[in-house]
C-alpha cells in the first residue's frame, strides 16, 4: 500500500531530476521505488537515470559554468542566502519528507533541516570572504599574484543517513564558490534532495548550476567518475564505496573530498563528570538511531568511574522510545532496511557470545526487521567485531580500562580516523590525550562536534578532504599563481 504525505507545499514533493533547469524522467522512462523505512509502504517512484542522463546533466553544468562563476561573489551570495531564506519557511515539509523516506522522528528530521541551513547561510557569507594574496618578488618590476578560483564542474554523491545536510554541505560551498554541481542522492532517500534542489530553484539559481539525477549509483557514478568535464567529487558513504571512487577517478585525477566510514571511540576517565558523559555519550552514540559516522562505535570507561557510568546510562536508553518517527514522543526510529537491522543484530550476538552483558534495552518494538532495540553492552572486548566494524546502530558495548595510556592505544587501535571523544577534567591529560588520539576530529567533553563553522572531515581511511567552515570553500577553489614581469615603475 503506498503512503501519501500530507504537505503544506505539495510542489516539494517531487519525483522526477533536474537537468539544466527542467524536471524529467530518465531517458528509458525507467523508475525505482522509494519505501518507507519504518512500515515498508511505498512512498513513490523516481527516474532510474542512465549514463546518458548523467552525461546530459554534466553538459548542463559545464554550460552554466562560464556564466555563474563571471557573477560577482556578492550576487551569488545574494542567491543562496534566499536558498537559507526558503529552507527554513518549509522546515516542516522538509522534516515530513525526511521522516517517510528516512525514519529519523520528526523533531530530529526538523533539527536536520535547520542544521542543513547553517551551512547555506555560512557559504553564502563565505563567498564574499574568498580571496587570494600577493607575494613578494624577487625583482622590483614583477608582481606575483596568487589568485582563487572555482575549481569548476563538481558531483556530490550523497548518503541516506543524512539526505538534506549532506545535500547543504557540499551544494552550497560548490556554487558559493562558482562552481556548477551534479547531485546524485542516495536511491533510498531521494526526496529530500530533490525538495531542497527545488527551493533553490525558486530561489533564484539559474538553470544548471545545480543539476540532480536520481537513480541506482553504478551508472551514474561510473559515468561521473570518468568524466574529464567533472573536476572534482564529493562523497559521503562507506569506505569500501570511496575506494572505488577513488580509483575510478584515477584517470581524470580529480580533486576528491571523501567523507567516509569510522570507528570512534569515546574515552571516559576517573575524573570525568558522569552526567557530562552520560549526555555526550546519549547525543553522539543514539543520534538517527546510532546510524552515523561520527557516533560512538567503542565506549571505553576508566575502572574507578565503570559501574556509575553504565548505570545512568541505562537509566537514560531505558527511557528511549522507539518506534515510527511521526508518532508522539518516539526517540529512536527504524533502521533504514532490514540488511541494515540484520547487520546490527548480528554485532550484537557476536558481542554476547564473546562473553559481553546485556547491562540495559529500551522497551522493545514490534518489527524486529525494522527496529533494533536500544542496548548497552558491559564486557565488551577487543576481540568482537563491534570493536573493529563499524556498527551503525543504537547499540553502546562498554569497554573497560584501567591506564591511560592503554585507552589512548585500544582508541588508535584502527584503520578509521573521523571522530573521537574523551571525558576528562584534568587539563595535563586534555592536551596529552588530543594530540595522541588519530583522528581528524577530537572532541573534550562533548558528545557533538558537527557544525557549520568548524572543519569536518577524517585521516586514515575515513577519507580526505574537509567539508564546514573556511576548509569547505577551499575544496572547491583552485590558485592560480599570476606573474606579471617587465613593469615599467620608474617613469
Amino acid at each position: 500500500m503506498d503512503r501519501t504525505l500530507t504537505l503544506a507545499e505539495p510542489k516539494l514533493f517531487i519525483e522526477r531530476m533536474l537537468i539544466d533547469g527542467v524536471w524529467r524522467d530518465a531517458g528509458n522512462g525507467a523508475t525505482i521505488d522509494v519505501t518507507d523505512p519504518a512500515t515498508g509502504a511505498r512512498i513513490g517512484r523516481v527516474p532510474d537515470a542512465t549514463a546518458a542522463d548523467t552525461e546530459d546533466a554534466i553538459r548542463a553544468a559545464e554550460k552554466a559554468l562560464e556564466p555563474w562563476r563571471r557573477r560577482t561573489a556578492g550576487e551569488r551570495a545574494e542567491l543562496v542566502e534566499r536558498w537559507h531564506s526558503l529552507i527554513l519557511t518549509h522546515v516542516k515539509d522538509l522534516a515530513t519528507i525526511m521522516t517517510a523516506e528516512q525514519g529519523k522522528p520528526l523533531a530530529e528530521a526538523e533539527g536536520e533541516i535547520r542544521y542543513a541551513a547553517t551551512f547555506v547561510k555560512w557559504f553564502a557569507e563565505e563567498a564574499r570572504r574568498v580571496r587570494g594574496h600577493d607575494i613578494p618578488a624577487p625583482t622590483p618590476d614583477r608582481r606575483i599574484l596568487a589568485m582563487k578560483e572555482p575549481i569548476g564542474v563538481c558531483a556530490a554523491i550523497t548518503p541516506w543517513n543524512f539526505p538534506a545536510a549532506m545535500i547543504t554541505r557540499k551544494c552550497a560551498p560548490a556554487i558559493a564558490a562558482g562552481c556548477t554541481v551534479v547531485v546524485k542522492p542516495s536511491d533510498l532517500t531521494p526526496y529530500s534532495a530533490l525538495a531542497l534542489v527545488w527551493l533553490a530553484e525558486q530561489a533564484g539559481i539559474p538553470a544548471g548550476v545545480i543539476n540532480i539525477v536520481t537513480g541506482m549509483p553504478e551508472a551514474i557514478g561510473a559515468t561521473l567518475t570518468a568524466s574529464p568535464v567533472v573536476r572534482k567529487l564529493s562523497f559521503t558513504g562507506s569506505t569500501r564505496v570511496g575506494s572505488l571512487l577513488m580509483r575510478q577517478s584515477a584517470d581524470t585525477i580529480k580533486r576528491l573530498s571523501l567523507e567516509l566510514g569510522g570507528n570512534a571511540p569515546f574515552l571516559v576517565f576517573d575524573d570525568a563528570d558522569v552526567d557530562t558523559a552520560v549526555a555526550g555519550a546519549i547525543a553522539s552514540k543514539f543520534r538517527n538511531a546510532g546510524q552515523t559516522c561520527v557516533c560512538a562505535n567503542r565506549i571505553l570507561v576508566q575502572d574507578g568511574i565503570h559501574d556509575r557510568f553504565v548505570a545512568k546510562l541505562g537509566e537514560a536508553v531505558r527511557a528511549m522510545k522507539i518506534g515510527d518517527g511521526r508518532d508522539q514522543g518516539v526517540t529512536i526510529g527504524p533502521l533504514i532496511n532490514a540488511a541494515a537491522t540484520a547487520k546490527v543484530m548480528a554485532h550484537v550476538d557476536d558481542a554476547l557470545s564473546h562473553g559481553a552483558v546485556t547491562a540495559a534495552t529500551a522497551g522493545g518494538y514490534g518489527d524486529a526487521t525494522r527496529f533494533v532495540t536500544p542496548v548497552v553492552l558491559t564486557g565488551a572486548t577487543t576481540a568482537m567485531r563491534l570493536a573493529s566494524e563499524e556498527t551503525f546502530g543504537p547499540v553502546a558495548p562498554i569497554f573497560r580500562f584501567t591506564h591511560e595510556a592503554e585507552a589512548i592505544e585500544i582508541a588508535n587501535a584502527t584503520p578509521f580516523g573521523l571522530a573521537s571523544y574523551f571525558y576528562t577534567d584534568d587539563l595535563h591529560r586534555a592536551w596529552r590525550v588530543a594530540e595522541r588520539l588519530e583522528f581528524g576530529m577530537v572532541a573534550l567533553n562533548t558528545g557533538t562536534i558537527a557544525m557549520e563553522m568548524a572543519p569536518f572531515g577524517g585521516i586514515k581511511q575515513s577519507g580526505l578532504g574537509r567539508e564546514g567552515g573556511q576548509e569547505g570553500i577551499e575544496e572547491y577553489l583552485e590558485t592560480k599563481a599570476f606573474h606579471w614581469g617587465g613593469l615599467k615603475l620608474d617613469r
